[in-house]
């Protein structure tokens, strides 16, 4: 049950109460399609597999006007019992249940009743314990509701536990507020988007992100939608009923309309809609189209009269001068009960009222429209180009592809095309771009046109893994732009770079090197330093640092122009070891996109940044970073970065750890995934395991793990060029305590001549500590030096510490325990700062060999109360940073900062800021 962890936790714990402590009632609440009915089968499911018997009952709306059906429907397996009661209570529910047939003089007491049915559950669960299963509560009658509710209330410390569902809003007054609720909301953006991707044919591009918007994370919604879908013409591209959902000017990927619903879903609904009065249909018609909740936007909707029988029904909530709808499917099933002429209709009469706002009028005249219009399709181009203008790249996209479709010439119709898919690039959607570049082929036989579109579709390529797919595209293009359209060309090589270099593949390296010496020189551009990076990040390496910071310092002001730049030198950056400058300029990206309409749609930016923080030590704004840029990628359908941000998001699990829970979600992140043909993942795929492993302290295992990141041959090489090596100190250590020193000592002389150039102070130190731990006595001290004493080398604050932990452990086995002290001290506290728990015990232990006298091996319970998100805000606030600057620092709002300090306060026991320091102060330290 995808994104139904949280509730499945708790339904576990209500079954395991029954024969334990514990509330022993559970309501679940939510609107129709949430997933309620299948939780409860998954309860019961789980019920019988731990040995609980269970009684099932099912409201039914046909039946609440039947006395104790529900009751009948819940005691039939039991009721071979009823006998055995005592006489008063045999009799009394045997009447109730009309199994008496000898017909009393008159009806039992309520009460009576009430007991016999207690009792009779209780009789159930003597020999083992009693799950009762109730769904659909809000259509029991009201006879078994008065029993659930009195026996619910007398099963503490009994055998029995109650699970009672029903739909928001319509909970039995008996259950409303007497029993622990839980509620079962909508999806969340990453869950529904790996439900879409369990469908037999999940749904890509632009429908995705419509199923996405429309069902707003109902499960039934995402499932009926995409079984009408793939239903469809074309097995996947419906026509949308032209209306907004939203303000075209929000960026919202599905403001130009809404998805036909299944049978089920209007029953579900909107099934009330035919029996409304025609002026309240044609007022919801209206508000539909409008895509607005503000009355005073539509006209001619009439008065609170039109509205009642909406109320009535639940569709709407009208209030302030506002109409709401229950949930965005009613929007649909109102256009979809519509004729198309009513339709029509209803967007001309708001295009006229709309006549001073030409974005809304626009899109009302294209949704009216019955064939190709140039004046239509120039006023929407206008309208893209100020939706462009305010960062709304996902509106300009969908207002230019439907320009395109009003656009009688071909050849300008395949302009706005290629104009829609780069504002969907900017937008972070890579198959809708794939989906526009491919109807450019179809239209014209333009070189320079049809080289755009392979620009495209390789781009729309490049996050997913088919990297050799999206190369094909990108490489030609290239090639024949280098000498008629090199800027086009140098655009072509630079998004080849992303594919070549998750490829690892060394023949896509050198046909892009090939291609780059047939432009003319232009070292400094940002396409240029990020291609140089990205395939040669150990060629030249200070040439390529100051072409880097020339393109930053060079960087156009114009915001939309800096965004493409500041992805590709963040990208170079994070290439070249620069990680500071990474996390700067990545920040950058991500604010904007974040201030922009689309509201942070590229994946791929994210996940680059939760690598640069993870690097830099910003465990905590790493992992917030990871885990958007993987709800992002389950939207988008950027298969890369939904692989690459689970396996960040598992390293940190091990760093901490959690090595069980590493090992579930890398084998959730590659399940069905081959990653041979995508090298860069699979060594991190490895180093994730391995991490997972020196955290357990299997070093066999975490040996064999990194091993893997380089080739199993006599002159032993990386797997990746770049991404291997990072793991070379990590491997050493390994092989140490795993007794694999020669193999190891065979790894670094093959890394070794990878690196013919000086390589970066990061990847210096690693290199040092892996000789330094593979060399004998004598050279060990040496290299040990240079991964520890160069201080550039901490800003790498984990790997630091590892150096520094090795180090000492190698001088106190040589008696120079003097010496290791301040090494372990200062390993310990990075370790503690980071959370990274195996590294602390194994640093506090080597302390305490050391002579050392520990006051505390661990944060306080107050601090081991925070999150690690939490602990650093709180470490940044200490050190007198502003709401402001530590926002800046971690990429989240002062708004952000000041709620999470409001929470971190509490629970470490102070009132204010200025307490922070001495409470920090208490972290663990020697003496």
């Amino acid at each position: 049950m995808i994104g139904r962890e949280r509730e499945l936790a708790r339904i576990a714990r209500l079954i395991a109460a029954a024969d334990g402590a514990g509330p022993r009632v559970l309501v679940l609440t939510g609107e129709p399609g949430a997933g309620k009915s299948a939780l409860v089968d998954r309860a019961v499911a789980q019920a019988v597999e731990r040995g609980r018997r269970v009684l099932r009952v099912r409201g039914c709306e046909g039946e609440q006007d039947l006395g104790f059906a529900g009751v009948h429907q819940l005691l039939r397996p039991v009721l071979a019992g009823v006998d055995r009661l005592p006489a008063h209570q045999r009799d009394a529910l045997r009447h109730a249940l009309g199994m008496d047939r000898t017909g009393g003089s008159s009806a039992p007491d309520a009460l009576t009743i009430r007991s016999a049915v207690l009792t009779l559950l209780l009789d159930a669960a003597a020999d083992r314990p009693l799950l009762l299963a109730v769904d659909d509560a809000q259509w029991l009658d009201v006879g078994s509701l008065d029993v659930l509710a009195f026996a619910a209330r007398r099963l503490d410390a009994e055998a029995v536990a109650l699970l009672l569902a029903a739909r928001d809003g319509a909970v039995p007054v008996r259950f409303d507020r007497d029993f622990p609720h839980l509620p079962v909301g909508p999806l969340d953006r990453a869950a529904a988007g790996r439900l879409l991707d369990a469908q037999p044919r999940p749904p890509q591009g632009r429908i995705r992100a419509q199923i996405l918007t429309q069902a707003a994370g109902n499960p039934l919604a995402l499932i009926e939608l995409t079984r009408a879908v793939t239903r469809g013409p074309g097995g996947g591209d419906l026509a949308p009923y032209g209306a907004f959902t939203r303000d075209p000017g929000s960026g919202d990927l599905a403001a130009h309309g809404s998805l036909p619903l299944t049978s089920r879903l209007v029953d579900l609904f909107a099934a009330d809609l035919p029996t409304l009065p025609s002026a309240t249909r044609r007022a919801l018609l209206l508000v539909a189209a409008a895509g607005t909740a503000r009355l005073s936007d539509v006209p001619d909707v009439g008065g609170p009269q039109v509205w009642e029988p909406a109320e009535r029904t639940g569709l709407v909530h009208v209030d302030g001068g506002e109409v709401r709808l229950r949930h965005p499917l009613v929007r649909s099933a109102v256009q979809q009960a519509a004729t198309f002429a009513e339709r029509r209709e209803a967007h001309l009469t708001l295009a006229a009222a709309v006549a001073h706002e030409p974005d809304r009028r626009a899109w009302h005249l294209a949704s009216a429209a019955l064939g190709p219009d140039e004046e239509i399709a120039d006023a929407l181009a206008e309208s893209a180009r100020r939706f462009q203008h305010r960062g709304g790249h996902a509106a300009a996209a969908t207002a230019l592809e439907r320009a395109a479709e009003l656009t009688p010439d071909p050849i300008a119709r395949a302009r706005r095309l290629l104009a829609a898919a780069e504002s969907a690039m900017y937008a972070g959607h890579p198959q809708w771009v794939g989906e526009i570049a491919g109807r450019v082929t179809t239209l014209t036989g333009d070189p320079h046109l049809l080289a755009e579109a392979s620009l495209r579709a390789g781009w729309s390529l490049a996050v997913t893994l088919r990297h050799d797919d999206s190369l094909a595209f990108l490489l030609p293009v290239a090639a024949s732009m280098a000498t008629p359209a090199p800027a086009l060309a140098l655009s072509a090589l630079g998004t080849a770079a992303t594919p070549a270099y998750n490829s690892g593949d060394p023949r896509h390296r050198h046909e892009i090197q090939r291609i780059a010496g047939l432009l003319a020189p232009d070292p400094d551009g940002p396409d240029r330093v990020w291609t140089h990076a990205a395939t040669q990040p150990f060629s030249d390496r200070p040439r390529t640092l100051k072409n880097l910071a020339h393109a930053v310092d060079t960087l156009p002001s114009d915001t939309d122009r800096t965004l493409p730049a500041l992805v590709t030198l963040g990208g170079a950056a994070w290439i070249l070891d620069e990680t500071d400058e990474a996390v700067r300029l990545l920040g950058r990206a991500m604010n904007h996109l974040r201030r922009a309409a689309t509201a942070g749609a590229n994946c791929t930016v994210a996940q680059a940044l939760a690598l640069a923080h993870f690097e830099s030590g910003a465990w905590g704004a790493a992992r917030a970073a990871a885990e958007e840029a993987f709800w992002l990628a389950t939207e988008a359908g950027a298969d890369n970065v939904a692989v690459g941000s689970p396996l960040l998001q598992a390293t940190l699990r091990a760093a901490r750890g959690d090595h069980a829970g590493a090992r579930a979600q890398v084998a959730d992140a590659v399940r069905g995934r081959d990653l041979r043909a995508s090298r860069s993942l699979y060594v991190r795929h490895r180093h994730a395991l391995a991490l997972a492993a020196l955290a357990e302290g299997d070093h066999e295992t975490a040996y064999r793990e990194l091993r893997r990141a380089f080739t199993d041959e006599q002159r032993p090489a990386p797997v990746h060029y770049h991404a291997s090596l990072y793991y070379l100190a990590d491997l050493a250590a390994a092989a140490v305590r795993a007794g694999r020193t020669d193999d190891a000592r065979a790894v670094l002389a093959g890394a070794r001549r990878t690196l013919a150039q000086p390589p970066s102070p990061r990847l210096a130190a690693i290199v040092h500590r892996a000789a330094a731990l593979l060399s004998e006595p004598e050279d060990a001290e040496a290299h040990f030096r240079a991964a520890t004493e160069d201080p550039t080398a901490a800003r790498w604050p984990f790997e630091h510490a590892l150096a520094r932990l090795d180090f000492a452990e190698w001088l106190r086995r040589r008696r120079r325990a003097t010496e290791a002290r301040p090494h372990l001290t200062a390993a310990l506290e990075t370790f503690v700062r980071l959370d990274a728990r195996p590294w602390v015990e194994r640093a506090t232990a080597e302390l305490r060999a050391a002579g050392v006298a520990v006051t505390s091996v661990a944060p306080s319970d107050a601090l081991a109360g925070l999150t690690p998100q939490e602990l650093e805000i709180a470490q940044l606030a200490a050190e007198g940073l502003t709401n402001r600057d530590i926002g800046a620092r971690l990429y989240l709002s002062p708004r952000t900062i000041g709620f999470h300090l409001h929470k971190i306060f509490p629970k470490l026991g102070i009132t204010g800021r200025a307490q922070l320091r001495d409470v920090l102060g208490r972290l663990p330290n020697a003496d």
